[in-house]
């Protein structure tokens, strides 16, 4: 009997527990759902500006932030809920009042009367909205999830406030840099160069493209171009003698003192000047006696031959970078490009400035300027007749006609006495005047005085 009551309290507290668990998770969600929505359309935006803005950075570094603030809001919402959460004695109750059991389980619990024997059917009054418990919530997860997963594209870089360096540093870096991954010279002559280098990007940014910064840049060029030259020059020669020495080891003619001076020579070009060649292969080269060649087996003389062959194609690769890139004007002094000039242009019978001549013209570079234009074809000139003289001006040109003289060709004539007109005679014809009798008595008493 004892154990059946035991039993009977056991179900009806456990009921209890859960119906009080229940109402107090629906109490989180009804705190939560609001704040959830609101705050996951703003996150949503903010995921999305963020990840434009850091592509670089990985997926879960967001999913880890999404957590976290979801986190905080879960926490926000359980202690402004917890103000409405039920104990188990209060739905107790609950269950006891749905289900009309007219207080036998409170009765029970205060020990007034035995516990009930458990139902089939257990009303604890409450039931779950699912439509508004599931709508926020999936509404809010989408929101997150398209922030997290919506492809988007990468803010464009911001152009940088620098100005652009002047093309000679970019020329020389990029030697310095490729030489550096070839090993070919001294590190030394690098680490000059790089240092000048830096000395002239220290200047002001506005006085990059000054005439004395300009002055430095060209002559730092010129003096690296000369030294790329020279070393390529002395890395042939000494290839060259290197050469010499390995046929006349096999049994060649030549004299064998001749190609030892060569071969120093050589060796003393590569040791001389700024740009010096690399320390491990030039002291294998030092190692080399011309004398005695035959003490080397083939491999070893074929392997430094090797690494010159390589340092020679290297070197020969940066000098020949700089041909062909100067300026026009160095161009057009240097007889580069395809003129129309007479004479011999470094390019061969017919191309160059040629040399020009009292005889043969200036013999410049044709085009130097640039392509000539088409010629524009005027035309005959052709009048526009103006129409519309109601909006002429004056002084416009109305009209423009060909015509001839009109000379009038009949006889002169010339008043004779009583009015009558007759044909004049010799210088008649041209002129004769007609006075009355007081006119010509007026006239001979004033000539006669």
């Amino acid at each position: 009997m004892a154990s059946s009551s035991t039993e009977n309290r056991d179900h009806w507290i456990g009921l209890a527990t859960k119906t009080a668990n229940r109402i107090n998770f629906a109490w989180w969600l009804e705190r939560l759902s609001a704040p959830l929505v609101i705050l996951s359309t703003a996150g949503a935006c903010v995921l999305l500006m963020m990840r434009r803005g850091a592509p670089a950075t990985p997926l879960w570094q967001f999913a880890a932030g999404v957590g976290t603030v979801l986190g905080l809001l879960s926490l926000g919402a359980w202690l402004v809920a917890r103000r409405n959460f039920e104990t188990p004695e209060q739905s107790l109750v609950r269950i006891e009042a749905s289900m009309k059991l007219r207080n036998s389980l409170t009765a029970a619990r205060a020990g007034v009367t035995a516990w009930p024997n458990p139902q089939v059917n257990v009303d604890s009054g409450v039931r779950w909205n699912w439509p508004r418990l599931l709508v926020p919530t999936l509404g809010a997860v989408l929101l997150l999830a398209a922030g997290l997963f919506i492809p988007v594209s990468a803010l464009p870089v911001a152009q940088s406030d620098t100005p652009e360096e002047p093309q000679a540093w970019k020329k020389i870096e990029s030697d310095l840099d490729k030489l550096t991954q070839d090993a070919v010279v001294d590190e030394t002559y690098l680490g000059d160069m790089k240092k000048k280098l830096d000395e002239l990007r220290a200047q002001k940014e506005e006085d990059w493209f000054s005439h004395s910064s300009l002055e430095a840049s060209d002559s730092l060029k010129k003096e690296h171009q000369s030294e790329l030259k020279r070393m390529e020059r002395e890395l042939e020669r000494a290839d060259k003698a290197m050469g010499n020495l390995q046929k006349n080891a096999n049994g060649g003619g030549a004299d064998p003192a001749k190609l030892a001076n060569e071969f120093e020579q050589a060796l003393q070009g590569l040791q001389n000047g700024a740009m010096t060649l690399n320390p491990e292969l030039l002291k294998q080269l030092k190692s080399l006696d011309p004398k005695n060649l035959g003490q080397l087996s083939p491999e070893q003389m074929q392997q430094m031959k090797e690494g010159l062959e390589k340092a020679n194609q290297a070197m020969k690769g940066m000098a020949g970078q700089g041909e062909g890139q100067g300026d026009w004007e160095d161009q057009l002094q240097a007889g580069e490009g395809n003129g129309d000039g007479e004479g011999k242009g470094q390019g061969g019978d017919g191309e160059g400035m040629g040399k020009g001549g009292v005889s043969r013209g200036p013999g410049h570079t044709a085009g130097a300027l640039g392509k000539e234009g088409n010629k524009a074809e005027t035309g005959d000139l052709t009048g526009l007749e103006a129409r519309d003289l109601s909006r002429s001006s004056p002084g416009d040109l109305l009209q423009l006609q060909d015509g001839e003289h009109e000379i009038d060709k009949s006889s002169s004539k010339i008043a004779n006495g009583g009015g009558t007109q007759a044909t004049g005679q010799g210088g008649d014809r041209v002129w004769k005047e007609s006075l009355d009798p007081d006119e010509q008595r007026a006239m001979k008493k004033f000539f006669s005085e």
